[in-house]
């Protein structure tokens, strides 16, 4: 089945492909569509069992990686393409750099997660002891804080989290925790930029490291003052980052 998608923008303009994180939906980047689709052709789609994809086949991140791939190039047609994702999503993007190496000409990982979690399918299990707890909405707003997820969108990441079943929340969780990147990602052609937040943990900002030592080209930076979720806590700096970054190259 292929994904569900959301396009804005001219269709002959470059494109910019969004992929968000685990647990919400293409709606994360509702902020950085309304800004960006003036110039680009802007694709959001929703990750299988995620959002509007939720009836899709099962997550899993080589899955969703050939998926976007294949919509890219459907859509792409030669044009320019820019692929932002974060945290899973950036994780996706890439496993598809890996796949296909020449997918992206400029591809910003931001918080993506790359130094396994030792014991991952145990700790996913572990953690689904606390899958009834997305159902309190106390539990919820703290998670939504935490990411940054403001007040207005509070109502839909609490409805999609409730739809989210306990085997989609171990699923996950282990191919998260258990990501490492892919052995042809150095080949990948184009321009990376990987970030993390400065507040964020410490295996974050040693995933950023490894993966700007993993590739000849990929610059690394680290936000000031930020946690995990730069483009939902801070839209108009991450609109001016991903300008600056792309008019240097």
């Amino acid at each position: 089945m292929a994904l569900y998608y959301k396009e804005y923008g001219m269709d002959k303009s470059p494109l910019m492909v969004f992929i968000h994180g685990g647990g919400v939906s293409g709606w994360m980047w509702d902020k950085q569509v309304n800004h960006f689709s003036t110039n680009f052709h802007c694709l959001v789609p929703d990750l299988p069992e995620h959002g509007h994809s939720k009836g899709n086949s099962l997550f899993t991140i080589h899955s969703s990686a050939e998926r976007i791939i294949d919509l890219i190039e459907e859509k792409g047609k030669g044009k320019p393409v820019i692929a932002i994702g974060f945290s899973l999503g950036a994780q996706v993007l890439i496993a598809m750099l890996g796949m296909k190496p020449d997918v992206a000409d400029y591809a910003m990982i931001n918080s993506a997660l790359v130094k396994p979690i030792p014991f991952s399918r145990v700790m996913a299990k572990m953690l689904a002891f606390s899958h009834p707890l997305i159902k309190n909405k106390t539990f919820s707003n703290i998670q939504a804080k935490s990411m940054y997820i403001p007040e207005s969108y509070f109502d839909i990441y609490y409805e999609e989290s409730c739809q989210m079943s306990k085997d989609t929340f171990m699923r996950v969780m282990e191919e998260n925790m258990s990501f490492t990147i892919p052995n042809n990602f150095e080949n990948a052609t184009g321009h990376i930029l990987a970030t993390v937040g400065e507040k964020e943990k410490k295996i974050m900002k040693q995933s950023m490291s490894a993966i700007v030592d993993s590739h000849p080209n990929c610059e690394g930076m680290v936000i000031p003052g930020m946690g995990h979720g730069f483009s939902l806590a801070d839209p108009e700096g991450f609109h001016q980052l991903v300008e600056n970054w792309l008019n240097e190259h």
